[in-house]
């Protein structure tokens, strides 16, 4: 890695990005906004059961400390003093639940994933304990009682998990997001670690009121969740405490974006209508809605899009949630085993060009916007003798840009101005097949930034700009311009509706998979046919790779 001096000279800025499948370390020039070096670890994810998807607490906490540690190493072979890093941002993945001791700094059970389907018993339950037709939750939170949200994760561990409820019984018990174990971990931990987490995670909990900013006491009584194992919410960006330990120690941690709100501050979308799309694990589109909550009539989120300082403002954002987007190329590569390596899915797609009238919905974890459909699980339909693995393939590619179609549509009705291109980021977005494919779908030029890490770059923003850092400006006029690559609709906009509708019969067809409860454990759907959770349906009437089995869990 070559540096210019440009790079060594000005004061830098390290993100720590914790995402589902890798963390990451970046490092970038906080009057450039150049990346200067990265390291990435890539994460383990556990299947204890059918729909469960857990990760370990303490992998991923050591796999930051290596990040850094080998991040600065590099530093210092291009001769970059590391005493140049000034400040530390934290972007997470969001709703993903730890509870741990806070006297022995261990982990009291796995990391319950964003993902995660065994909840469904317990929004059922909850939902019973709604009087009426009340919005009482959607109207507090911005959010739709389901198993994404962290309340309903920490409200089963409660219920079925002896260790914790023990600790909560002796006060031992802290909860957080990941951004809050992080930060709690890295700021000394038992001896004296920040228990905070940030606004724009805090809203994805579920206990979080959107229009006060603070814990609601009506919220934790009706998830009966103590309010005393809470984080404290502080902004987006200031300084919450001083790295205690490893190769940046000292340094100040002063922001802390949940993962979409981080690529929105990095996208620069600091102004009302402006809207962006991240291609990761899932997928989200967020459109900045400026400093009014505007509540969703169309299956979208109500969410807080940042927070930039203790006296700043607040912001707010409609979001549409889509679980599998990059899952579905993993899913490819590690359970189909037809491509080797995830960048090999692009060069299928090319071969053929189209999927022959195959249609592919990952409904791996249930539907999320716009449908909020958790009995939905995976298909693929269209299938013919002529169908090969390019197709599916290729398939793949257009159902992520099928599902972003369906939150842009749902975004545009709400907003009420249709977006006229969308802004995009995330590790997908190298493929250039789903690009073009995304501007086709949509019928709207999609735009690129050339610099793809717009997450890390949003936490690294909130974290420079911190009062007491003060090494990175927000101003407009200080913003360096992002170099943008754009893709333009090649195909009759006729052609996308016809695709689109079609899409959307699969779709149709991907519902209502996951019918009841086994006996023994509420919490595991029964499945009339469960290929591992994933249905292949075919013209030929071929069901593929089915096992038939009494329950979700042999």
């Amino acid at each position: 890695m070559a540096a210019s001096k440009q790079t060594s000279a000005g004061p830098l800025v390290g993100a720590v990005v914790q995402g589902t499948n890798s963390t990451r370390f970046l490092v970038f020039n906080s009057k450039t906004a150049e990346l200067v070096c990265t390291h990435q670890v890539e994460l383990t994810q556990e299947y204890p059961k059918e729909g469960w998807v857990e990760q370990d607490p303490k992998e991923i906490l050591k796999s930051v400390y290596e990040c850094i540690a080998k991040a600065c190493e590099k530093l210092a072979e291009v001769n970059i003093d590391i005493s140049n890093i000034k400040a530390i941002g934290v972007s997470n993945q969001r709703e993903t639940t730890v509870v741990w001791d806070k006297f022995t700094g261990d982990p009291l059970y796995n990391a319950v994933v964003w993902l995660d389907l065994r909840t469904q018993s317990t929004v059922e339950t909850l939902t019973k304990k709604i009087p009426g037709n009340s919005n009482f939750v959607k109207s507090k939170t911005g959010l739709p009682l389901s198993t994404y949200f962290s309340a309903v994760k920490l409200r089963w561990m409660l219920d079925n998990l002896r260790p914790i409820q023990k600790a909560v019984e002796e006060g031992r018990a802290m909860f957080g997001t990941i951004d809050s174990w992080l930060i709690w971990c890295m700021t000394g931990g038992v001896n004296g670690g920040i228990h905070c987490t940030d606004v724009t995670n805090a809203c994805r909990t579920m206990l979080f009121n959107i229009h006060s900013l603070e814990w609601d006491k009506d919220l934790c009584e009706f998830f009966e969740i103590p309010m005393s194992i809470l984080p404290n919410v502080c902004s987006s960006s200031e300084i919450y405490g001083l790295m205690t330990s490893g190769a940046l120690e000292g340094v100040p941690i002063s922001g802390c974006l949940g993962d979409q709100s981080a690529a929105l501050v990095g996208q620069m979308c600091f102004h009302e209508g402006q809207a962006k799309n991240t291609y990761g694990t899932g997928c989200f589109l967020l459109c900045n809605t400026g400093q009014k909550c505007v509540f969703s009539e169309h299956g979208l989120l109500t969410t807080l899009a940042y927070k930039l300082g203790k006296n700043k403002p607040v912001f707010y954002a409609l979001e549409g949630s889509v679980a599998i987007a990059g899952a579905v190329i993993r899913w490819l590569r590690d359970n189909f085993e037809i491509i080797t390596t995830s960048g090999e899915v692009e060069n299928l797609a090319r071969e053929v060009g189209t999927s022959y009238g195959c249609y592919f919905v990952p409904a791996f974890s249930g539907l999320y916007a716009p449908y909020w459909e958790p009995s939905a699980r995976g298909i693929i339909c269209g299938l013919t003798q002529f169908t090969n693995k390019c197709h599916i393939a290729f398939a793949a590619l257009e159902a992520v840009c099928f599902q972003t179609r369906e939150i842009l549509d749902a975004m545009n009705r709400d907003c009420g101005i249709p977006l006229s291109h969308l802004q995009v980021d995330g590790g997908m977005t190298n493929n250039r097949i789903l690009m073009q494919l995304q501007a086709d779908i949509l019928h709207i030029p999609v735009v690129k930034s050339v610099m793809p890490e717009t997450t890390a770059l949003g936490a690294a923003m909130a974290a420079g700009a911190a009062e007491g850092i003060n090494v990175w400006s927000l101003e407009p006029e200080d913003l360096s311009a992002i170099l943008m690559e754009r893709y333009e609709p090649q195909i009759q906009a006729t052609e996308s509706e016809i695709r689109f509708s079609t899409w959307k019969r699969a779709v149709m067809k991907s519902m209502g998979w996951a019918t009841a409860k086994d006996p023994e454990n509420g919490d595991n759907p029964v499945f009339s046919c469960l290929p591992l959770g994933f249905f292949i349906v075919s013209s030929m009437t071929l069901l593929i790779g089915a096992r038939c089995v009494s329950t979700a869990e042999e």
